[in-house]
């Protein structure tokens, strides 16, 4: 209930939802009723924001979507509801450009489903999700750590986080969703790498360098750490009790 909604005061506390991963133009899949887009200007770097919804088309394929469209592609709660989460994600990665970013958050089967199997929370719920564990009570359950890291080489596993701020774990069975606060699910952020950070295997720079009034300074932090050994060659380290 309202799942988009609950994650922006949380989202904006983070300076790298701000500064990068909601940056440029992106697409909000399953967005309705509650799209990023209504909260645009609480990131000032976000562009447009494109809502892709069921009359769009297959979610799971995005089909006449071009690769490499989207600074960003963001999804709350949708990816639970995929025949083939994997093939989804595949493709949400594809439409992504290099450098772009793939934001995504659904349902804890612990936290939401809490042991039951078809849902009884949400019949449309074709899987459950957990962050990892060896053995989960559902016969429809996806291991995340598992799947991210069949996406192939060119996904960056940035940040995955079990969404517990809010959640209650003295109730009984409830659905926590239909309170104001509790999210109780996971989400994962996944930077799309280029082609040749993929193939090298390491993050590339660019080698420009910064100008001259700004390396003074960068420079200086060097000459003030080889200043500090200089001065402290002769004192072993952890040896000095002197009072303060």
């Amino acid at each position: 209930m309202k799942e988009l909604s609950k994650s922006i005061p949380r989202r904006m506390r983070d300076p790298n939802f701000v500064r990068r991963y909601f940056v440029g133009d992106g697409v909000d899949i399953g967005g309705k009723p509650d799209p990023l887009s209504l909260y645009r200007e609480l990131f000032p770097l976000m562009g447009e924001v494109r809502i892709w919804d069921l009359e769009d088309g297959d979610a799971q394929l995005m089909s006449g979507v071009a690769d490499e469209t989207f600074d960003f592609v963001h999804s709350s709660h949708c990816v639970e509801h995929l025949r083939d989460p994997e093939e989804g994600l595949r493709n949400w990665l594809r439409i992504v450009k290099p450098d772009g970013y793939l934001i995504v958050t659904g349902p804890d089967e612990d936290l939401y489903e809490q042991g039951v199997f078809p849902s009884s929370f949400n019949a449309d719920h074709k899987w459950t999700l957990t962050l990892h564990k060896e053995r989960s009570w559902s016969d429809r359950s996806i291991n995340l750590l598992s799947l991210l890291t069949r996406l192939g080489p060119q996904a960056r596993v940035e940040k995955i986080e079990l969404l517990t701020d809010s959640y209650r774990f003295d109730m009984p069975r409830y659905d926590q969703t239909l309170t104001p606060i509790a999210e109780c699910g996971i989400e994962f952020v996944i930077r799309k790498a280029s082609r040749a950070e993929a193939d090298k295997g390491a993050r590339l720079r660019d080698g420009e360098q910064p100008p001259p009034a700004m390396r003074i300074h960068y420079n200086q932090y060097r000459d003030d750490y080889q200043q500090m050994k200089r001065s402290n060659a002769s004192r072993a380290p952890f040896s000095n009790d002197d009072p303060l």
